[in-house]
Parts: C-alpha cells; sequence; structure tokens
C-alpha cells in the first residue's frame, strides 16, 4: 500500500511547477501517493501539461497517483508569518497540515515560509507530549559518508537549557529510527571542546546532557566538527545553527564557483575537468541541499518537512521521500516514550 503524502503546491519560489515535477518524480521512483495542496484552477491545468510534456513517457502507462486537494488561499514568502497564519485559515499549510490531523495524509511537505509552516504546525498539530517548543533540523554530509543532524537551524531564537535537552532527545531519536544509527553521538555546539568553554547557555545545559539517561552525549563540538563526523547529533539553539547552516550554504557555493573557475582556467586543466567528470558530478551531489529534501520539524504531533524556498523538482522529490521515511519511523512514538522515562 502506497503512504500518503500531502504537499504545499504553493510553497517555494517556482511553485506550482517544482512541486508538481517533484511529485510526479515521487511517485516514479517511491511507494506513495502525493496529494498536492492549492487552488484547482491552477493545479489541474499545470498538472496536466507537466505530464504531457515534462513527462511524456507517463502516458501509456499507469498514471502515477497523484491528487489535487483544492485550498483557496496560499501563504507566500513575503507574507508576515503570524499574520497570515492567522487570516488565511484556507492555505495550502493549513489545509495540508489538517489532512496530518486527521490521518488523511502520513506526512506533509512544504518549501515555502517557515515561520508560517512552523507557527502553523504547531496550532495544527499541536505539540508532542513533554516538548516545549518544536526544533528544526537539517542533515549535514560528513567526511565519514554518515550523515549528521543539526538542531535547532532556525526555530528558536532564544533558548533555556531544558529545550536544548529536548532537541537532543528528538535528535537522537531521529538519528536512530531514520538514520539507523544504533547509539547516536550528541554534541554540544560551543566555541571550545572543554566543559567550561561557551555561554551561559551551555555551561547549564552541559551537566544537564551529562545527567541525561539513555543519551551518548560526548561533551562539546566545534563549528570545524559540523562535517568531520565526530557525532551524529548535534544540538544548538536556533540563532547559532541558523547562522551555521547559512555559511555552510555560502561557502559550498563558494567552492563550487571557484572550483569551476580554476577548472576553466587552462586547457589542461579543462582536459583534467573532463576526465574527472564523474567525481566533480559526485563531489556536487554530496554537498546539494535538494538531495537531502527538507528539514524535519521535530516535537509537533505529526510530520512535518519544511524544504529550501528555491527547491527544485529534486528537492521536492527528496522531500517527500523523507517525510515517508520519518512517518514509517514512528519517530515521535519514541520522542514522547524517551523524555516520559526521564
Amino acid at each position: 500500500m502506497p503512504i500518503n503524502i500531502v504537499v504545499d503546491a504553493m510553497g517555494s519560489d517556482k511553485a506550482p511547477e517544482s512541486e508538481i515535477r517533484g511529485a510526479i518524480l515521487a511517485s516514479r521512483h517511491f511507494d506513495v501517493r502525493v496529494h498536492l495542496v492549492g487552488p484547482q484552477e491552477v493545479l489541474r491545468p499545470a498538472l496536466d501539461h507537466a505530464m504531457r510534456h515534462r513527462f511524456p513517457g507517463h502516458y501509456g502507462r499507469k498514471r502515477p497517483q497523484i491528487e489535487i486537494v483544492h485550498s483557496s488561499e496560499w501563504i507566500s514568502m513575503e507574507d508576515k508569518a503570524a499574520q497570515s497564519v492567522r487570516a488565511k485559515r484556507d492555505s495550502s499549510m493549513r489545509v495540508g497540515l489538517r489532512m496530518v490531523r486527521e490521518g488523511t495524509a502520513a506526512g506533509f511537505f512544504t518549501a515555502g515560509n517557515t515561520g508560517a509552516a512552523m507557527a502553523t504546525a504547531k496550532m495544527v498539530l499541536g505539540m508532542l507530549a513533554g516538548v516545549h517548543r518544536p526544533g528544526l533540523s537539517t542533515i549535514l554530509p560528513t567526511a565519514v559518508g554518515i550523515p549528521s543532524i543539526l538542531l535547532d537551524v532556525g526555530a528558536n531564537v532564544d533558548c533555556d537549557p531544558d529545550n536544548l535537552v529536548q532537541f537532543a532527545v528528538m535528535g537522537h531519536m531521529y538519528a536512530r529510527n531514520v538514520l539507523h544509527i544504533a547509539h547516536p553521538r550528541v554534541g554540544l555546539l560551543s566555541i571550545g571542546e572543554e566543559d567550561s568553554k561557551g555561554n551561559s547557555l551551555t555551561h547549564d545545559t552541559f551537566p544537564l546532557l551529562q545527567a541525561r539517561p539513555g543519551l551518548n552525549f560526548i561533551g562539546n563540538v566545534e563549528g570545524r566538527d559540523l562535517f568531520d563526523g565526530r557525532a551524529d547529533v548535534i544540538v544548538c539553539d536556533g540563532f547559532v545553527g541558523n547562522v551555521a547552516i547559512k555559511t555552510c550554504e555560502g561557502t559550498a557555493r563558494l567552492v563550487s564557483v571557484l572550483l569551476r573557475e580554476s577548472l576553466k582556467s587552462t586547457v589542461t586543466s579543462q582536459v583534467g575537468a573532463l576526465l574527472s567528470r564523474r567525481a566533480f558530478q559526485d563531489f556536487k551531489k554530496r554537498i546539494d541541499y535538494s538531495e537531502f529534501g527538507g528539514a524535519p520539524l521535530l516535537g509537533v504531533r505529526g510530520v512535518c518537512i519544511i524544504g529550501h524556498g528555491a527547491s527544485n523538482e529534486r528537492a521536492v522529490m527528496n522531500g517527500i521521500r523523507v517525510a515517508a521515511e520519518f512517518a514509517q519511523a514512528e519517530v515521535n512514538s519514541g520522542i514522547e516514550a524517551t523524555l516520559r522515562s526521564a
């Protein structure tokens, strides 16, 4: 039986084209039924056009399992989150998340306004027992080939030590159930490895993580450790996490540009680039955000995956995959059980 995943079809910068094409790809590669939420009069012709011109091979074969769910409104990137969540009661975000709450869909994906998505998810889905604030997580590639989890990356600018401990528990369950890491190593992001380094938040959080049963806490980690595979879960407040992830995105773009310029600088380097094309394609794939799909909003009572606003069709496809994997792994029940047992 295919798993039902609902997609906010009006969220990304290039909506609804990216969402529609991503849904078609997901239906081709994964056992999912995708529900695209948005204005029927916009989505229906766009879906038919994509099927005929972008994916013509689907005609004459079984059509992909894609359904359209009507919503009369959507929230744009320019909308103020708090105001739009209250005013647009029939937005594609709210309609989609309501389907998750009612059990019509197992998970939700949006590449739309992050603040609005978080606020709507909290309002519609509610919070897991024992969780005070949701945490927005992201997957980072590492030098050892096993991805790590960084959270929070923007849901909570100001945090207290209890929030960070809950993020650690949620990240632990995500790493164990979805990434299948048996004993995830949890690190606290700080400015030095010694427990005396950091600010008042890290100082107060450190002993709480040490005392937390069931957590494999390895101590402080630094920014340079984000990609070396030392920790499987890295915890910080949303201000630090968002700065860190945006810095990583900018660095990745810079490396790609400089590498491309260097490879075109001489005839010799151009020949070398041709001979090494597969290696460079693999490098680009390992640092491409579209391969990771989106960031799970951990702590809400349901599956909510938030993608990059610039998500292309491949990013949407992988966002749908992540939503399905997250739902099947039963991460939320594990989070509640772990927090309840402490």
